[in-house]
Order: structure tokens, then C-alpha cells, then sequence
């Protein structure tokens, strides 16, 4: 049975299944994440990738399985209730406002603003304004705070969408191809970004780019039609015969 309480880890996933009309997009997966890891999962499209962060933050309902975060059981709470307790994602589609300003968006994500009366009696005070400058130097967006999001490039949105997340300090943050799209120089300055971002938080990264992998990943986590193919370090698994089987064959 499932220890909710292992100060070990940050996430335990044991046993996850989900089936849509009888396809298992996942099926009896376990991984556990440590404080301060990188996780990366890859595998082919239609390995699940995409659906084990549904299901982690309440996007998805589970078939079989647990979920279990800081002691919280996640199966058994909203997709609200799980991003309060510290579970953050960002989507592979960069979502900001963007008839707001890079400042208005960071500000509208802060924590103190939630809910009906949090957004009611928020008031802009110098710690706001101090957190906001603080994650937007993080972030490489600086010198764009009083600039219209829709102006942005789309690297930039994506920094800025990680930028939403990180002003509510997330415990995990999830991240779905957070470099696609972005231009050689860009993709570095996220990897520095993410290397950064783990002294203080675990994060789970979806992604394609395997320089992009190599540069990040604590860990590799190759999936296969809902399923661990391979775990290990990214020599180990660019070295599994059976990854080697599975990417040749896509």
C-alpha cells in the first residue's frame, strides 16, 4: 500500500491505469520523484506523455492507481484543490493574456489574488511588485513589463507562462514541450532557467528535444504505450537496446 507520507519524495505515481473505451493510454505505470529533480518523459507520440500530467493534476480521472503528493492523495481532489496544494503545469500551447501586460500578467497570477474575495480585496503592495520584478529577471522578461503579451515572441510567452506559475511557488511544476518553437538560443537560456528553478522545486518536463533532455534531466523516464520502457540517467537509456528498438521503430 501506498505511504502518502514518504518525505522521500515529492510525487509517488504506483500502479496508474487509465482507459478510454477499452485503450489503456496508460497503463500500470509507476515512478516516484525525489525533491529537486528534473524529470523528463519521453517516448514516441501516443506514449502517454501528455496524459500522465492529465492525470497528476485532476485533468484526467485514473481507472486504477494512486497519486500521491506531499501526503495528499490527488485522486481524490479537484483540479483547484491540487494546484493549491503546489502542483503547477504549463500546457504546450503558451496560454497569457495577452491584451494585458507582462506585469498585469504576472500580477493576476499571484497567490494573494485567488478566489472571489482574495481577487476583491487584493491590493498591489511593494512585496507584489518586488515578487513580480523578481520572477520576471528569472525569466529573461525585464526589460518587457510594460509590454503587451500579444507582442511577445513566442519563446517569450512561453517564459512568461512559466513566469504565472512560478509567482505561486509551486512544489511541482509540470512542464508539456516548454522549448517547442523555440529558437537555438532560446532553448539555453530555458535549460539555465530550469536548472536554476530545481534548487528550489521538483519538475516533471515533457519533451522532444534530446539536447534540450541532456541539458536538464535529474532523470529520464522513456514511456511506451503507457507503460516504463526504460528509467535512468540519459546515458542509460540512450544506451537500452529496447529504446534504441523503440525510436528506430518510429
Amino acid at each position: 500500500m501506498l505511504d502518502y507520507n514518504n518525505k522521500n519524495f515529492v510525487l509517488m505515481v504506483e500502479d496508474l491505469t487509465v482507459s478510454f473505451d477499452g485503450f489503456k493510454a496508460v497503463n500500470d505505470l509507476s515512478f516516484y520523484v525525489e525533491p529537486n529533480e528534473c524529470r523528463v518523459i519521453i517516448g514516441p507520440n501516443g506514449a502517454g506523455k501528455t496524459t500522465v500530467l492529465d492525470l497528476i493534476c485532476g485533468r484526467t480521472r485514473a481507472t486504477s492507481g494512486s497519486i500521491a503528493f506531499k501526503g495528499q492523495n490527488l485522486l481524490k481532489m479537484r483540479e483547484d484543490q491540487i494546484v493549491h496544494a503546489g502542483v503547477g503545469r504549463k500546457f504546450q500551447t503558451p496560454s497569457v493574456y495577452e491584451d494585458l501586460s507582462v506585469f498585469a500578467n504576472l500580477e493576476i497570477s499571484y497567490p494573494k489574488g485567488h478566489g472571489v474575495f482574495g481577487a476583491l480585496f487584493f491590493r498591489r503592495d511593494a512585496a507584489v511588485r518586488e515578487r513580480i520584478t523578481e520572477i520576471a529577471e528569472m525569466v529573461f522578461l525585464t526589460e518587457h513589463l510594460g509590454q503587451k503579451a500579444a507582442f511577445l515572441s513566442h519563446g517569450q510567452k512561453q517564459w512568461l507562462e512559466i513566469g504565472m506559475l512560478l509567482i505561486q511557488d509551486p512544489e511541482l511544476l509540470m512542464l508539456d514541450e516548454p522549448v517547442a518553437g523555440m529558437s537555438v538560443a532560446e532553448r539555453r537560456k530555458t535549460a539555465d532557467l530550469l536548472n536554476r528553478i530545481i534548487a528550489d522545486r521538483s519538475v516533471i518536463v515533457i519533451e522532444h528535444d534530446m539536447g534540450f533532455v541532456a541539458d536538464i534531466a535529474t532523470r529520464v523516464t522513456v514511456l511506451h504505450q503507457g507503460q516504463v520502457l526504460s528509467e535512468g540517467s540519459m546515458e542509460h537509456v540512450q544506451n537500452d537496446p529496447k529504446v534504441v528498438e523503440v525510436y528506430l521503430g518510429h
